[in-house]
């Protein structure tokens, strides 16, 4: 039987139960992608990270993330979570993470939080009739990029949270993320985000979605910092900063299991 370090880590929440779930899992080396695969179907959080040793340099880690149905190419609250696993054992003030498809991401401290750098995700005015039928209310406003990332911006606050898709029309359309947003209450800006193709009905918080609607708030606002707030079920928060082509998140992480997981050994 080999053990593998596991830390179960709510990410973007500053108490227990709220923010989104990762499981962070150390490794010696990447082990067989089936293997990634079926213990992130295990696991059943939105997200699992792993990371080894970056041997080539470029980073202190690699790190990919698993949902329970695939390999995703980003994750921001897992990256985070990831950060934060290896800053409180090291107690070092920074670290950085080789991806795939991402490039390289860094996770540093920032009082009593951290803060994460992630590629900035632009959008432009768009039109998707077919997913706007699915999420059940007219947007005031689509915008859309390529890498299958769509903002739907409604009017106020209480659209947001009204909103009730159909998931299984959503899911027919791909593995899109539909960040639904408007101007907030208590904080500068509210969001709902849902991944159904993705194996996530409605994610709790996702960083990449923040990626997004730090690009797309910072032109609707007229400046480059923000709140927000996701407003689903287990609810997160984080802060939103454009920095260049880079959007910097900060928010809390709070460990709330450590221990070890159990795989048979091959044979």
């Amino acid at each position: 039987m080999t053990t593998i370090p596991y830390w179960h880590v709510d990410a973007f929440a500053d108490a227990p139960f709220r923010g989104n779930q990762a499981a962070v899992m150390p490794l010696d080396q990447w082990l067989p992608d089936e293997v990634l695969q079926a213990i992130g179907e295990e696991n059943a959080f939105a997200e699992t990270a792993f990371i080894i040793p970056d041997a080539s340099g470029a980073a202190d880690y690699e790190l990919r993330w698993f949902t329970p149905t695939e390999e995703v190419r980003l994750c921001g609250h897992a990256t985070l979570a990831s950060g934060h696993v290896v800053l409180s054992q090291s107690g070092g003030e920074r670290v950085t993470f080789r991806t795939r498809h991402a490039g390289i991401l860094e996770v540093r401290r920032a009082g009593d939080g951290y803060e994460l750098a992630l590629p900035l995700i632009r959008t432009e005015p768009g039109e998707w009739a077919e997913a706007v039928a699915f999420l059940g209310a007219e947007p005031a406003e689509v915008w859309l990029s390529p890498d299958r990332y769509g903002v739907y911006r409604f009017d106020t606050e209480e659209a947001v949270r009204a909103l009730d898709p159909d998931m299984r029309g959503l899911r027919a359309l791909g593995n899109d993320q539909f960040i639904c947003t408007a101007r907030g209450r208590d904080t500068d800006v509210v969001s709902r985000v849902f991944v159904p193709g993705g194996g996530v009905d409605e994610d709790s918080f996702t960083g990449s979605a923040h990626a997004a609607l730090t690009y797309y708030w910072s032109e609707q606002l007229g400046r480059d910092s923000f709140t927000a707030f996701q407003a689903s079920q287990r609810g997160g928060h984080a802060t939103c900063r454009r920095e260049g082509e880079q959007a910097w998140l900060g928010g809390a992480c709070v460990t709330v299991v450590k221990g070890e997981f159990y795989l048979p050994s091959a044979g």
